[in-house]
């Protein structure tokens, strides 16, 4: 029986994914195998010594502290793409708001008292000042051509926009998907340099952080609009400001609002509404909870944001799993230990990220209590499981 403590509201579709006989699952439990989040802030957590493993209904982890969870050879498992869909509406929402002043026009008509004819009249004559423009010809730069990234892309052209995008990263998974219509740029500034509009879809790192600055909102054209559904600090929101005061830029939409953001006129500040769909909710903790399932059970690494994608089929055999250091000959040592044990290995999985690796070992006889001190006492392991063999 396995024990995971979900620190958020989990959608239920997810939770049926955790079988009752097997899994264990209460937003207060002690010793916990695994923990299940959406938004709860772990930095300041103090983190059983018995989770092994991190799950995030969502595609962000920077409510979690992965540094510290990679030291302690634990993974983090997130389900990226799962909102997709949900954050591409929303931006191609972002794009037609921003481009026909929706908002404001509300804002407009809704202050008005008068009624009747009066109404009509100041209706027509208010008009005016919320004359838009179209967006077919106009040109979207989308910064992270990930799962969400690819659809806006995709779903700009279909409205008849030239799209240019950049990710030097980017997946081959991702590159089937992405339209051949999507024209790829070298650089940044390359980008910027050709957008009527920008949306960002990175995540909030060291090298995303303020990216989109003043300098390269310079290179854009004039009366440009940004759009950020991805992490509030990807933009510099004092260069926003200026930009907006200049006119450089018409609008500013974005899922992040601040005090000087809300106050601005053509900054449209949404609550953090990206991922806000029951079936966004549902898609993701599906994807979360099927994926620490497997890890719990057979130890496979599917979708985690510090450890290597890992999956090595169940045979009639016994398993254990070890996460170390990545240095040289730590297999060699694994497998030496075994054999000294008068293990045979029926089957290995070794993989790499970074300065973490992952091993999935198979063997054809339970392993005894003392070989697996072995194991762990040698230096650079991180955390060693015993799965022992495939429930049945």
């Amino acid at each position: 029986m396995y024990k995971i403590q979900t620190l958020n509201n989990i959608a239920v579709a997810g939770l049926r994914r955790l079988p009752r006989e097997r899994f264990e699952v209460a937003s207060e439990l002690a010793n916990p195998d695994a923990i299940l989040l959406r938004s709860h802030d772990m930095h300041s957590m103090d983190i059983p010594t018995t989770v092994v493993a991190i799950g995030r209904a969502g595609a962000g982890v920077n409510n979690i502290p992965v540094d510290a969870m990679s030291r302690r050879g634990v993974p983090v498992f997130n389900a990226p793409g799962a909102n997709a869909n949900a954050v591409k509406e929303l931006a191609i929402a972002g794009l037609l708001i921003g481009a026909r002043n929706i908002c404001a026009a509300s804002e407009y008509v809704k202050a008005i008292t008068a009624s009747g004819d009066e109404l009509s009249r100041r209706v027509e004559a208010g008009k005016k000042q919320f004359v838009g423009f179209e967006l077919p010809g106009r040109t979207l730069g989308v910064i992270g051509l990930g799962a969400i990234g690819v659809e806006v892309a995709n779903a700009a052209l279909s409205l008849g926009m030239k799209v240019i995008g950049f990710d030097p990263k980017m997946t081959v998974r991702n590159a089937w998907q992405l339209s051949a219509g999507v024209k790829q740029a070298d650089t940044l500034d390359e980008l910027f340099r050709n957008a009527d509009a920008v949306s960002c879809h990175v995540p909030l790192v060291d090298t995303t952080k303020g990216m989109v600055n003043r300098d390269r909102i310079a290179l854009m054209n004039p009366g440009s609009m940004l759009i950020n559904f991805s992490r509030g600090g990807v933009v510099d929101n004092a260069a926003v400001i200026a930009a907006l005061d200049s006119n450089k830029l018409h609008s500013y939409i974005c899922d992040f609002p601040t005090t000087e953001l809300i106050a601005h006129p053509k900054v449209i500040a949404l609550p953090h509404l990206g991922a806000s769909t029951s079936e966004a909710e549902e898609n993701c903790a599906i994807m979360v909870a099927e994926n620490l399932k497997d890890y719990l059970e057979n130890g496979n690494v599917r979708y985690s944001v510090n450890f290597p994608e890992s999956r090595l089929p169940r045979s009639n055999t016994h398993r254990i799993t070890i996460a170390n250091a990545n240095v040289p000959n730590m297999v060699g040592q694994i497998s030496t230990c075994l054999a000294d044990a008068g293990l045979n290995i029926e089957d290995l999985l070794n993989k790499s990220v970074g300065e973490l690796a992952y091993t999935i070992v198979d063997v054809n006889e339970k392993v005894s209590a003392a070989t697996l001190d072995r194991l762990r006492a040698i230096e650079g392991v991180l955390a060693l499981r015993n799965l022992g063999a495939p429930v049945t």
